[in-house]
């Protein structure tokens, strides 16, 4: 501390008489001023940013690790701006707050830097036989599925060696990528889809151009030539994605991911940078921000597994995704299982029942347009099938319900439904490729249309359910990717085919529409994920729905109506954010715990200390209340009648005492009173325009239970007693200039406190409100708060309500807007006295309820 700060803060702490240099004292004040006003400022800010942090976890919006991150470093930059701020207030009078300020923000930074620890003696590279559940964090879950299924149900996958996690830290590291990431991530807007495109191919072509380490190239090509001399040949490989998370219970992230299939040795460096930069692909990064995953819980495994030369090829789903029955659904494909999960061609489709033994149900054979292949030299190629052999069926009825044997084994294995890749190869061996648990979402979706609402017109009817549900909004044709750009929320996505390219605009979509495309597809997985109905396979649909056009998209039963069918929409279940329980929601609500809740309520407990402050709310709250009580007393402790509280004349039943901080007065009042005439505070007279306009007509009438509960209160806590002396009984005061106030007020026995800033430029208006308090017991108090919350949020206030204390803020209107609302505020706080002794009577209760909404719409502040 400099040696001026001492004598400041000696000067401040000595007491002054009338005789001291008056200059002196004015420049002090505004010193004291100066830094209250920067108190209030970062109290302001620090309330707002601790609002947004609680409509995140409530709200349906996604948000990424960047939120989490600047959110949490402005609101612990502005509450230690406060403590700052009142140290320079009253030096060395609350020396107790910055260690536990400090205390508080190393618990929040310990949940920020959770970060895996990297092993220097992890394996780059594992054999897929050395895989098993235990091997997840090394491998990622698919390719630690892929090792349990070879190893403990012996069941055929392609050999091969996975890539790990640490290998992707390596590369990353070896390349300086992981800080200049987080540092584009950061900058960018990851609500605007453009600047999202942007990000995408920026961080993907870090990775492109990235140098492999040496141990890295040393460790793949090791395990290579192991692969080569188990098949006594140079073989072709397919890379796949396994990040961690990936293919899990509750994110499949399917789709988002890239697989780069018959790769020769040459080009297997290459690939695998390709595959591992693909998560920052554009639908994995809109995927991870919807879905809610940390940076850290993605690093990329990257599976190398033989080549399958398939003849045929697909999806198994252990049970029906989209229904209620427990039949098994293959879904393949000529060729390669690409062209299913692509949602490029459909697919046959073969219903095996499991009762009474495994019979095949049902059999629907569809046009398949082309077939996927292995290139002879390296690569794949499509080939346009003729119409005689797109209509042959892929599978014989042996083959399907040998496939469905082994579906079941698998979920037998994990005990829950499975999504299974598959391939059959030229000589009749069945692979498996990938396994995932099945992301369903029971619905009608093999049965007829079903009409159920005449009084609607159908657009569309038929198609494949791919995810159920209903949902309605105005027709978006998406046919380029440049329509991606200008997709708005809310709106039906239509379009050709059923691609995993259109995923990131599922969190903004009612639901989706497509000419072609099945439920076995990616698109299909992600949008059942994410609870949003899907209709697949509507040939015409570009053509038949108008862009713009409002539409009612029916998926369960698979029929598209004009305008809004509200009797089918009030059925749907609201489903929760899609974020709700992943790991940046987990993080922030563990930060928010250290953070939002207000423990600190009663300025008269002995417990409104530093050392009682468990979140940085607390502090604030802390660090408000005593800067109000340092700039009141300033003139008393000082012998200052300038700067001293001034007893308001007015005809009034209680007393209310004004600190004019700068230029809340028209002149300066040298003696005890001053007039209202004299007062020009915008947000401290339009508060009183609502306090006086309307006469209290007194307490309402007690029955008995009422006037028991509030006798055996007072008799319970004497400082609720008018009469007795506390620091309850004379805090009715306001400290104002021209375009601020700070209301501190005890109307009876109950508190309250309201701040209120109202100028020109709406950005930096608010009004902050607390109530707490009352004579009756705790149930009618709570029930007086949710009372007059109720009114308030009516009139367009943010209400939170905890026990028996209510807060309520309303920030970034215009002038008229605040003063508006300053008036509701000064009438509710008049009128609401003594209510909790009348709370258990509902009749009484609804009585009082209208007549303040017709006083406040007397007044011209309706509802």
């Amino acid at each position: 501390m400099s040696r001026m700060e001492k004598w400041i803060g000696r000067l401040l702490r000595r007491p002054q008489k009338a005789g001291d240099d008056t200059d002196t004292l004015r420049t002090l004040f505004r010193t004291r001023y100066h830094s209250f006003k920067l108190l209030l400022g970062a109290n302001s800010k620090a309330l707002e940013i601790m609002a947004e942090m609680e409509q995140a976890l409530a709200g349906p919006d996604p948000f990424a690790m960047a939120f989490v991150r600047s959110r949490t470093t402005a609101v612990s930059v502005n509450v230690y701006r406060m403590v700052e701020s009142l140290e320079q207030l009253s030096p060395e009078k609350y020396d107790r707050l910055r260690p536990r300020f400090s205390q508080i923000q190393k618990q929040i930074d310990a949940l920020l830097t959770d970060r895996p620890d990297d092993d220097p003696m992890a394996p780059l590279v594992i054999p897929l036989k050395d895989l098993d559940a235990a091997t997840v964090h090394q491998a990622g879950t698919k390719m630690a599925r892929l090792g349990e299924i070879r190893g403990r149900l012996n069941i055929d996958v392609p050999p091969g060696f996975v890539i790990t996690a640490a290998a992707c830290r390596r590369l990353f590291a070896h390349n300086d990528l992981p800080a200049e990431i987080d540092r584009r991530l950061q900058q960018a807007d990851l609500q605007d889809m453009a600047a999202l495109f942007t990000l995408s191919a920026e961080l993907q072509q870090l990775i492109l151009r990235a140098e492999l380490p040496a141990d890295l190239q040393s460790a793949m090509e090791t395990a290579y030539e192991t692969l080569t001399k188990a098949t006594g040949q140079d073989v072709f490989v397919a890379l796949r994605s396994s990040a961690l998370a990936e293919d899990s219970a509750k994110s499949s992230f399917a789709g988002q991911y890239r697989s780069v299939l018959n790769v020769s040795r040459d080009s297997l460096w290459q690939a695998y940078k390709e595959v591992v930069a693909s998560q920052y692909s554009l639908p994995a990064i809109t995927y991870r921000l919807n879905r809610g995953f940390r940076e850290q819980d993605i690093a990329m495994c990257v599976g190398c597994m033989q080549m399958v030369d398939a003849a045929a090829g697909g999806v198994i789903y252990s049970r029906n995704p989209v229904g209620t029955d427990d039949a098994v659904h293959i879904h393949a494909v000529w060729g390669l299982p690409a062209a299913v999960v692509d949602g490029s061609t459909p697919g046959d489709l073969t219903v095996v029942s499991r009762k009474p033994s495994l019979t095949v149900t049902a059999t629907f054979i569809r046009p398949k347009t082309h077939r996927i292949d292995c290139r002879p030299g390296e690569g794949v190629t499509r080939t346009e099938l003729s119409a005689i052999m797109g209509c042959q069926p892929v599978l014989s009825a042996d083959q399907a319900l040998d496939l469905a044997r082994l579906a079941l084994s698998i979920e037998a294995h994990y005990d829950a439904p499975q999504d299974i890749e598959w391939a059959i190869d030229k000589s009749g061996r069945r692979f498996i490729l990938q396994c995932r648990p099945l992301q369903w979402a029971p619905s009608a979706a093999i049965n007829e249309p079903t009409d159920t609402h005449p009084d609607h017109e159908t657009l569309l009817h038929g198609g494949v359910t791919a995810s159920g549900g209903a949902s309605a909004g105005p027709v978006y044709p998406v046919t380029k990717r440049a329509d991606m750009l200008r997709f708005p929320t809310g709106a039906v996505l239509v379009t050709t085919q059923a691609l995993p390219d259109w995923a990131p605009l599922l969190a903004r979509a009612a639901a989706i529409v497509t000419e072609q495309g099945g439920m076995a597809g990616h698109l299909a997985s992600v949008a059942r994920e994410f609870g949003l109905p899907a209709l697949f396979d509507m040939p015409g649909a570009l053509e038949r729905l108008a862009a713009g056009e409002t539409v009612t998209v029916d998926a369960g039963g698979r029929v598209v109506y004009r305008g809004r069918v509200q009797a089918l929409l009030e059925k749907q279940v609201t489903k929760r954010p899609p974020m709700a329980g992943s790991p940046v929601h987990d993080l922030l609500q563990q930060i928010s715990r250290l953070v939002v809740p207000l423990n600190l309520l009663d300025p008269a407990s002995p417990q409104f200390a530093p050392e009682h402050c468990r979140t940085l709310h607390d502090i604030t709250r802390f660090v408000h209340e005593q800067s109000v009580h340092e700039m009141f007393s300033f003139g008393k402790t000082h012998g200052f009648s300038e700067r001293s509280g001034k007893q308001l004349y007015h005809r009034v039943p209680m007393q209310w005492w004004i600190l004019n901080l700068d230029d809340g007065f028209t002149e300066e009042v040298h003696g005890k009173y001053v007039h209202l005439d004299n007062i020009v505070s915008i947000p401290m007279r339009a508060f009183w325009d609502g306090f006086a306009a309307i006469a209290w007509e007194g307490p309402p009438p007690v029955d008995g239970r009422g006037l028991a509960s509030v006798m055996f209160q007072s008799t319970a806590n004497p400082s609720l007693v008018p009469g007795i002396r506390s620091r309850y009984a004379s805090r009715n005061y306001f400290m104002i200039s021209r375009h601020y106030c700070s209301l501190h007020s005890r109307l009876g026995y109950h508190f309250a406190i309201m701040e209120a800033l109202v100028d020109d430029r709406p950005s930096e208006n608010y009004v902050s409100f607390q109530f707490k308090g009352g004579a009756a017991d705790v149930a009618r108090r709570q029930r007086r708060v949710a009372f007059i919350g109720d009114l308030m949020e009516n009139h367009g206030f943010r209400v939170e309500i905890r026990e028996d204390n209510l807060l309520a803020r309303a920030e970034g209107l215009g002038r008229p807007q605040m003063i508006r609302r300053l008036k509701i505020l000064g009438y509710l706080s008049l009128h609401t006295r003594q209510l909790d002794m009348i709370m258990s009577h509902g009749p009484t209760v609804d009585h009082y309820r209208r007549k303040m909404e017709k006083d406040l719409e007397s007044l011209g502040l309706p509802g």
